[in-house]
């Protein structure tokens, strides 16, 4: 038994994760490269290893020919006197089985055949790791910050690394050698040098699926996230929708004593995050999408995705946010067009006031009954659901 090659081909597969049959086709291909590199050519050599023990035999077919006047290449052909000598049964028109001894390979032939054996390995082993992380892609990954290579991040990622680049990092953000991040793949390409992985710290799905390892009853189905808005680095929004009646989604995603929002909130780096419920009807899930604003009226329109919202004077700011982010947020977490006024804007501006919306009994034609009540929602008096 070949226990030495039996131990670096268990060793090879335990490490490296390519299979034993790979190995061994990756060997008798390399004793076939180094036969044509010996003799020319390799048509009739055949190599067979036993899977079990490790043994190989090299070997070439040849053609039993009656003399040498008729051998028109030693390599294929054998005159039946020499074939004799192999095997006492041999005739003319036959073949006999030549053993190759592979120590009488030249220099370079054994390099050859070693080369093409380590090819093989490189090759498996990118296609191993490609294989990996092709089933990880649009997931979320814990990467070791290794070095800054200018304005990009090399990200070991165990197996292979990966380049966190500028347009994927959150402006906020500096990490230091040796730290562990969460990561979210992009995407996964195979490339000659091996698999190239894109991944990303801005990319709103990471903060979905950290919720979903975070979180048990969304991971489970029993709460959705139906969508969400971010601007990495300082806020997202996402609006979340219990399946079972008595389960609170946005209480489910914060957790007890707000625990299981803070640990995101944490790997994020203090990206503020606000959890609102999901709701078919435009007007309230735009009431949602706006908090912690209160509203006094919305107006939607479910055809042009337009809402008008009109707030209190004193909560104007608050419902528009620092630089309109907040409005923005809601605008994308809800896909309608969102117009805020406040109560002393909206008095004098067409479409804010709710006599708008009325008709007078005469004028009021049967064919747009209801139109403008599923657009119309009207707010409690604390702001509240």
């Amino acid at each position: 038994m070949n226990t030495e090659l039996m131990e670096a081909l268990d060793v090879l597969e335990k490490e490296k994760e390519i299979s034993k049959e790979t190995l061994f086709e990756a060997i008798e291909n390399s004793l076939l490269t180094a036969c044509k590199n010996h003799f020319g050519k390799a048509d009739n050599v055949k190599v067979e290893i036993n899977r079990e023990t490790g043994e190989f035999e090299v070997y070439a077919e040849k053609e039993v020919v009656a003399t040498k006047d008729e051998v028109e290449d030693d390599i294929l052909q054998i005159t039946l006197e020499d074939a004799k000598a192999i095997d006492k049964k041999a005739k003319v028109g036959g073949t006999v089985r030549l053993e190759i001894k592979s120590k009488e390979f030249g220099r370079i032939a054994t390099q050859n055949a070693k080369n093409v054996i380590l090819q093989k390995i490189r090759e498996e082993e990118r296609s191993v790791i490609y294989n990996q992380f092709y089933e990880k892609e649009k997931d979320v990954v814990t990467g070791i910050v290794q070095r800054y290579v200018g304005k990009n991040i090399s990200i070991n990622l165990g197996k292979a690394d990966a380049i966190l680049s500028e347009n994927e990092q959150v402006k906020t953000e500096v990490f230091k050698p040796t730290e562990r991040i969460k990561l979210y793949i992009v995407d996964v390409k195979n490339t000659p040098k091996g698999p190239r992985i894109n991944v990303s710290r801005t990319h709103p799905d990471l903060v979905k699926r950290l919720f979903e390892s975070e979180v048990t009853e969304i991971k489970d189905g029993t709460v959705e996230i139906k969508s969400i808005a971010r601007e990495a680095g300082s806020r997202t929004k996402i609006a979340v929708y219990s399946n079972n009646p008595n389960v609170d989604a946005v209480g489910a995603c914060v957790g007890m004593n707000g625990a299981r929002v803070n640990a995101i909130v944490e790997e994020l780096r203090g990206e503020k995050i606000d959890i609102v419920n999901w709701d078919e009807n435009p007007g309230t899930l735009i009431q949602n999408a706006l908090s912690p604003a209160k509203i006094v009226a919305v107006f939607a329109d479910p055809d042009e995705k337009t809402a008008k919202v009109v707030v209190p004077d004193y909560q104007l700011s608050l419902a528009i946010g620092k630089e309109g982010q907040n409005a923005r947020l809601a605008a994308r977490l809800t896909g309608y067009k969102i117009d805020i006024k406040s109560e002393t804007q909206a008095k004098d501006t067409p479409g804010f006031r709710i006599e708008d919306y009325e008709y007078d009994d005469d004028e009021y034609d049967e064919e747009y009954e209801g139109e403008y009540e599923e657009g119309y929602e009207e707010a409690s008096e604390d702001g509240e659901e």
